[in-house]
């Protein structure tokens, strides 16, 4: 029970990685609050979870959406120890380089990807600093520390995710709020099968052949990074980019 007692925030906990989250977090002992734009599959998870689950439809791209989940989260429980901004976008078949870019699909995916963590963590830390500390873990990507050709909105949200976590550690750790950022790759996600698995022009074999652990990461075992920085074992642990990507970033890739 390593989040025992404590109450946890999810962003995009109705799929992939934030579902694998809600789950592990709740069966670790947290009361945890889904915030998820889509109602249906928001609905689904917290009713599978059960009891230690709490649902609020949020589109964590709109700044008064998120107040709104936020002062709904201080009315029922009036407190916070977590928050795992975990809603990320990555349009593989929108996303482009800079020059061929529809601006339009950049500002929407930086305002999912990077924007959302400014406006949860704007509600959350003062919550948490109310409660006598917290945690904080955001979700970068390898595309925050090497270069990914083609996908220049995507690139430039998680480097900015990955710098503001940065500045958060510095700034809130003195008052007992940690900051982490965990930064995945090539995990086996709807989104992920969406943008490149279901892609004709894309030769699963050939990235696998260049990924050092030849396999796909599981969505719960990104969950298992992030609530390991949410928990107490981390308490030392401040200001970490944790890449958890089977070593695709280390690894020399022809592009």
């Amino acid at each position: 029970m390593r989040l025992q007692n404590k109450l946890c925030v999810i962003t995009g906990a109705g799929s992939g990685i934030g579902e694998a989250a809600g789950h592990l977090f709740a069966r670790e002992g947290a009361q945890v609050v889904l915030l998820e734009i889509d109602e249906a599959s928001g609905t689904r998870v917290a009713a599978e979870i059960g009891a230690p689950a709490t649902f609020i439809a949020t589109d964590v791209s709109n700044p008064d959406s998120v107040a709104a989940a936020f002062q709904e989260i201080h009315k029922q429980f009036g407190r916070l120890d977590g928050l795992y901004n975990n809603a990320s976008v990555f349009w593989g078949k929108h996303d482009a380089a800079v020059t061929e870019l529809d601006l339009d699909i950049y500002h929407r995916i930086v305002a999912i990807n990077q924007h959302s963590v400014v406006y949860c963590a704007k509600h959350a830390i003062p919550m948490m600093i109310n409660s006598g500390g917290g945690a904080v873990v955001n979700t970068a990507s390898s595309a925050a520390v090497i270069g990914v050709p083609g996908s220049d909105a995507y690139t430039a949200s998680k480097g900015a995710t990955l710098s503001l976590t940065r500045s958060l550690a510095v700034e809130y750790g003195p008052k007992k709020v940690r900051t982490n950022c965990v930064a995945p790759a090539a995990i086996a996600t709807p989104m992920v099968r969406e943008s490149n698995l279901d892609d004709p022009n894309f030769d699963e074999q050939a990235f696998l052949d260049k990924t050092p652990v030849r396999r796909w990461g599981q969505p719960e075992e990104v969950a298992q990074v992030a609530m390991f920085l949410i928990s107490d074992e981390s308490a030392y642990v401040n200001g970490a980019i944790v890449v958890a990507d089977g070593g695709i970033t280390i690894t020399p890739i022809a592009v």
